[in-house]
């Protein structure tokens, strides 16, 4: 195996449509830095929550249409994000490729399992009892866990196991979501840089 340290495997997106202007940076052997602006705080905190949690560094600015509602700046952020990790994986040689993880937050557990596999695929089983979070349309959550699956080529399952506060379940899914990210994304020395497939390849 070679001396050579490893560069830090970073991706960028910018997307400009008529409904949004995004900008995203991350890197995935960050320290969980995170400089988020949505425009929609309670969005903020979650994407905050996961770069927290997953040691993803994330730069996140967005301009949207919100004058209209916030279905084009929840989805288009998360397709952008998606994105951007994609980029930065790169081949995704040498990855875990696997991660789940079990997510406490007082009354509430969560459990997030994923796979970076190339062939997005989304399961959720999680319901919330309000309308909002903040100013947040809760019926978003689902459709931005589903956006990033779609973007980044992940096979996705989130689930509620149990939980009252919709405050709590929301962000225990997000963690979840980000440790699950951190196992699965980091890179493993065992692999010896091998794309961990034994096709060769990740997706297709």
């Amino acid at each position: 195996m070679s001396d050579t340290p490893l560069l830090p495997r970073k991706g960028s997106v910018e997307r400009k449509t008529a409904e949004t202007s995004i900008a995203i940076h991350v890197n995935l052997d960050g320290s969980g830095t995170y400089d988020v602006s949505t425009g929609i705080g309670f969005l903020d905190h979650m994407v905050e929550q996961f770069s927290k949690h997953s040691l993803i560094d994330v730069t996140m600015k967005v301009e949207g249409d919100l004058h209209v509602d916030q279905h084009h700046t929840t989805e288009d952020s998360a397709i952008a994000l998606g994105q951007a990790i994609l980029d930065a994986l790169g081949d995704k040689a040498g990855i875990g490729r696997y991660g789940n993880a079990y997510s406490p937050m007082d009354e509430t557990l969560s459990r997030v399992a994923l796979d970076i596999s190339g062939r997005p695929f989304f399961i959720w089983k999680a319901k919330f009892t309000q309308e909002r979070l903040g100013e947040w349309d809760t019926e978003l959550i689902e459709h931005w866990f589903h956006s990033v699956s779609q973007s980044a080529g992940l096979t996705l399952h989130c689930e509620l196991l149990y939980g009252t506060n919709n405050h709590h379940i929301c962000e225990s899914l997000y963690k979840g979501f980000a440790r699950a990210m951190r196992t699965a994304v980091e890179r493993d020395p065992r692999k010896g840089g091998a794309i961990p497939s034994t096709k060769g390849q990740l997706g297709g």
